[in-house]
């Protein structure tokens, strides 16, 4: 039988909305909330530990599992200890790579240019480390004293939403992407449904590919376009070096030829 999403959404309000995909569930808690209302263990919650596996074994009537154990120390509420991710910011090569990665969007920055972490809004999900491929990426305790049920439950709602944003516009993205996915590719759909049934959430639109004709270039056409892309990238390089208003001219003509062989 098909779980009601009313019965999911409970399931959803109590598990932590770290996002982390250490339940198993790479695409976030709401994919694990569904899973449990489907049969699936309810003690997978690795940043919400005991506390959160008792309470979901209360709502869904079941017996009380252990919860799976966590690397880190155990706190005075029963959870593991809360981390912040921090960025070594003298090391980092501006790769945009961890900023993918983040599913509440707590990292910023732009291509070759520094990032950092905003630590109020870090869940320690650690997705941002494996992708850095000069490791910059720190792990460290979070200082803060630990929440009350009031501040956690204003938390959970607010990273949320935030992951909610992230996977509309990744889903914008989607169609246009070319180069490799950091995340794994999220079930849109079911966010979608989900959002359509409750009212105190943006609503998550499936973006649809539309056929576009595929375009057959010739021998001339595809020498030409190799030719404009070996142009702009040597003049990204010198621009990223030093402005120059000329260049930066050049540069933007040299796009939109690209984009006229290219029949975009």
């Amino acid at each position: 039988m098909t779980p009601s999403i009313s019965l999911i959404q409970q399931i959803d309000a109590l598990l932590p909305q770290t996002q982390c995909g250490l339940c198993g569930h790479r695409d976030g808690c709401l994919p694990y909330a569904k899973s449990i209302a489907e049969g699936e263990d309810a003690n997978k919650c690795v940043p919400g530990g005991q506390p959160v596996a008792d309470a979901l074994a209360a709502l869904l009537s079941r017996p009380k599992l252990v919860a799976e154990p966590s690397v880190w120390e155990i706190q005075s509420d029963g959870r593991p200890q809360r981390m912040k991710a921090i960025i070594r910011e003298d090391e980092c090569i501006g790769c945009t790579k961890c900023i993918s990665a983040c599913p509440v969007d707590a990292i910023i920055g732009s291509g070759k240019l520094m990032h950092t972490i905003l630590t109020d809004l870090c869940t320690g999900c650690e997705l941002c480390i494996p992708p850095c491929p000069v490791d910059c990426i720190d792990l460290v305790e979070d200082t803060q004293s630990i929440p009350t049920e009031s501040q956690r439950l204003d938390e959970q709602a607010d990273l949320r939403q935030r992951y909610y944003a992230h996977i509309q516009r990744e889903e914008n993205r989607r169609i246009h992407r070319k180069g490799p996915v950091v995340r794994a590719e999220i079930d849109t759909e079911l966010f979608a449904q989900y959002t359509e049934q409750n009212q105190q959430l943006t609503a998550i639109e499936v973006i649809e590919k539309s056929e576009q004709p595929k375009l057959i270039l010739d021998a001339k056409s595809t020498i030409e376009l190799a030719k404009i892309r070996t142009q702009i990238k040597k003049l990204e390089k010198q621009l990223s070096v030093r402005p120059d208003a000329k260049k930066q001219q050049q540069l933007e003509a040299l796009l939109q030829q690209l984009s006229d062989v290219q029949g975009e």
